[in-house]
């Protein structure tokens, strides 16, 4: 895919001259000396001198004397000032981010690698670091630390306490792929419109069947819905946020493959997007007992069965009582047996033969 590891093979020399090397050697072919050139181009001695040994730039102005006076066009004396600026500026990039070497042993690296979002085989340290920040799409380990360490609602997140860096790289993961995904504008009254389809997916057996539909419905409301697998010590359910004011994203990670965690999930992170506020981020971590969470908990259950029908849970005594009143309150019979299951009326090991169990297409596990 186009957002993962490109330009792998991009030559980059180790040295670059600066193009004051190359001026002199030029002046020396002619036979000018300093002082003429800076009599023919009307620039000082010193600052001829200064252009020589490096220390100061060749502007735009001063290539197109140059070329007047050497007979070698601007073009060429622009692109070895371009060539050597970018060469000196990624020099003292890369003793920046030496500095930061130990940051790697906080991220993962490797799970990044074999997803292919990073080379798998760099240069050296510096360059894999330089890749981190690529994918992260920041400069530098301080630019990283304001842009996820932000005071937002996932902060609280155990999960993010314990490995922010598995944390942040799941998450970013998610709006590579989210940006990959045309959406039109968000429309809160249209999400709320489309809910009851959305939970008539629930019925729908196949996966291969379901989830395109989820995403392509999502999408016309604005919501662009990736499901990513977690990355080791995420331990993350889902998340909710905003990328643009008009485009939200659904990451949903399939950490217990129930189809009804899923689900519970998928509705929660929607419960965020219609309940809570557009500047945060908000996970869905079970260890996480807020009031915005609570709120999303609240508006899952009610979608996937409103409370009119609450009361009749505690009649559900058998397999076939649940799968009739599925049937009768339009959701999968493996939403109802979650529910009874996480309301402790049945233990977790009953009704499992009722609930669907999902994978992403390369788990073979």
């Amino acid at each position: 895919m186009t957002s993962k590891v490109e330009n792998q093979y991009r030559y980059e020399p180790e040295i670059i001259l600066p193009p004051g090397e190359t001026l002199s050697e030029r002046l020396e072919e002619i036979g000018m000396t300093q002082a003429e050139l800076a009599v023919r181009t009307g620039l000082s001695t010193k600052h001829v001198n200064q252009i020589i040994r490096g220390s100061a730039p060749i502007t735009s102005e001063t290539a197109l004397r140059l070329e007047h006076a050497t007979r070698t066009s601007a073009s060429v004396w622009n692109n070895l000032e371009i060539a050597y600026r970018d060469y000196a500026s990624r020099q003292e990039e890369e003793a920046r981010l030496a500095q930061d070497i130990g940051w790697l042993t906080e991220l993962p690296v490797v799970e990044l690698i074999k997803r292919g979002y990073i080379k798998k085989k760099p240069a050296n340290s510096v360059e894999q670091l330089r890749e981190i920040c690529r994918f992260f799409g920041v400069a530098n380990r301080a630019a990283w630390e304001v842009m996820w360490h932000k005071p937002t609602a996932y902060r609280i997140s155990k999960a993010f306490a314990s490995n922010p860096g598995a944390v942040a790289a799941w998450l970013r993961i998610g709006e590579i792929e989210a940006a990959e995904l045309d959406c039109k504008p968000f429309n809160r009254v249209s999400l709320k419109g489309i809910l009851p389809d959305l939970r008539a997916m629930t019925c729908i057996p196949d996966p291969k069947e379901w989830f395109p539909k989820l995403v392509r419905t999502c999408a016309d409301v604005g919501v662009a819905v990736v499901a990513e697998p977690e990355i080791r010590g995420a331990r993350i359910n889902g998340a909710a946020r905003w990328l643009t004011p008009d485009k939200a994203l659904v990451q949903l990670s399939l950490r217990h493959k129930w189809s009804d965690i899923f689900w519970f999930t998928f509705f929660h992170e929607i419960g965020h997007l219609l309940l809570h506020s557009k500047k945060d981020t908000f996970i869905n971590d079970p260890g996480m007992h807020s009031g915005v969470e609570q709120e999303a908990d609240g508006f899952a259950s009610r979608i996937l069965i409103g409370r009119k029908h609450e009361a009749d849970l505690g009649t559900l005594a058998t397999s076939a009582d649940v799968k009739k009143f599925a049937q009768r309150i339009g959701v999968a019979p493996g939403i109802v047996v979650g529910r009874l299951q996480h309301d402790k009326r049945w233990p977790y090991n009953r009704g499992n033969d009722l609930k669907q169990r999902l994978y992403f297409s390369s788990d073979h596990r």
